[in-house]
């Protein structure tokens, strides 16, 4: 039984749209016929219960780390990095604020 088709607008992002325009160019297929395939095969996929691949991490090596910097402990870095960058900005915005609030003597 063939279902009505139905009009939508898809806002694809950039990454997907090349990899249909590729699809579409190496099949010879329009770009509905190319979308609706890629829409029912991953669906299909799923439904069957493909099993997905394993996440893998990419890590990258890290070289030689100046003394005093423990590698067990970057997160906390990064952690107060981003208070005090916090802290600064909060600042700098206060006293904007409080400037355009102050009226301006002539």
């Amino acid at each position: 039984m063939m279902l009505p088709m139905t009009r939508t607008t898809v806002t694809l992002d950039p990454d997907v749209e090349q990899l249909l325009r590729d699809v579409m160019q190496h099949r010879r297929q329009s770009f509905k016929e190319a979308l609706n395939q890629a829409i029912r095969s991953g669906l299909t996929n799923r439904q069957r219960g493909a099993p997905e691949p394993p996440f893998v991490a990419q890590t990258h090596a890290m070289g030689e780390l100046r003394s005093g910097i423990d590698p067990l402990r970057l997160n906390q870095m990064v952690d107060e990095l981003e208070v005090d960058a916090f802290i600064t900005s909060t600042a700098r915005l206060a006293r904007r604020e409080k400037g355009a609030r102050r009226p301006r003597q002539r």
